[in-house]
């Protein structure tokens, strides 16, 4: 038989009959890893709202208290997932001994990540960031900006602007696709919003219609980067 051994049983008829006796198989291993990978997933096809414990629960093959048993809620995921991306920035950022360069780096890291996993992208607009590695991240750009000659108060100013700067940048990059799901490559989304912008009727809207080659580019790394450059820029000046 597929599940278990043959036994065999004598009734008063004199017949023997076989019956099954089902043994259990091995339970499915499960950690927090596989649930928060279950999740992004999950985001990154349909968008935050997908991912509710009963779907990463059916993505994972296992029932809802499986997941239950490593986080409290749907909260409880989502703020893991912040804290995860957010560890992975903090893993891979320079320290060149440059403040300008290594924010660039950190700024860029942040985007890269998001970037890659558009659907937890709202989790940073609308989450407290206040677990260990979004303070990490925090201390590491206000370290940065001391560096760079501010002291504790407009550090701690400058600081949020910039963080207001990198996740609105990437929220209006990631709103530019019409559907949840992974984007594009960065260049084939530029090229769609340059046809896209060539439709404008110049004899209306001439200055509009003479900057579509820039405003295509919006939502690239050269814009994301000449922005924050210049927001830099004016808190040294």
């Amino acid at each position: 038989m597929l599940y278990g051994v043959q036994r065999s049983v004598k009734r008063g008829s004199g017949m023997v009959m076989t019956e099954a006796r089902r043994r259990p198989g091995p339970k499915r291993a499960l950690s927090e890893d596989d649930v928060l990978d279950a999740a992004l997933r999950l985001m990154d096809e349909d968008g935050p709202v997908a991912a509710s414990i009963r779907k990463i629960a059916a993505e994972l093959g296992v029932t809802p208290n499986a997941v239950y048993t490593y986080f409290a809620d749907k909260a409880a995921i989502e703020q893991a997932l912040v804290e995860r991306l957010l560890g992975e920035v903090n893993a891979a950022a320079p320290a060149t001994g440059d403040w300008r360069d290594d924010l660039e780096q950190l700024a860029v890291g942040i985007r890269a990540r998001l970037v890659a996993h558009p659907g937890a992208v709202p989790l940073f607009l609308g989450g407290a960031m206040n677990g260990p590695q979004a303070l990490l991240l925090g201390e590491r750009l206000l370290t940065l900006l001391a560096a760079a000659g501010l002291d504790r108060e407009p550090a701690a100013r400058a600081s949020y602007l910039i963080m207001v700067y990198v996740l609105g940048a990437i929220a209006l990059e990631v709103a530019d696709q019409p559907h949840a799901g992974a984007l594009p490559p960065e260049a084939d989304r530029i090229e769609a919003r340059r046809a896209a912008w060539s439709l404008v009727p110049a004899g209306t809207f001439p200055r509009t219609a003479a900057a579509t080659d820039v405003m295509a580019g919006w939502i690239g790394t050269d814009q994301y980067l000449w922005g924050l450059r210049r927001v830099l820029a004016g808190l040294t000046a």
